[in-house]
């Protein structure tokens, strides 16, 4: 899935909006896009990032102790 940066886009903000989670996921969207961390934090306004397939992450289950 291609995306097209808006103005004051950052790669984070990408991902957590397409993918719920920024862990491990910048990493293989900065590896599909050759060049893109040269660009800067904030992406230009109309940069394109292609955005790969992620495997969804395990959740874990959260204990309350006072359950």
């Amino acid at each position: 899935m291609r995306v097209i940066a808006s103005q004051g886009d950052t790669l984070d903000a990408l991902c957590y909006r397409r993918y719920g989670r920024t862990e491990g996921v910048v990493e293989a969207v900065l590896a599909v896009n050759p060049g893109l961390a040269e660009l800067g934090a904030v992406l230009p306004h109309g940069t394109a990032v292609e955005l790969p397939v992620v495997e969804s992450s395990t959740v874990s289950e959260t204990v309350n102790l006072w359950d």
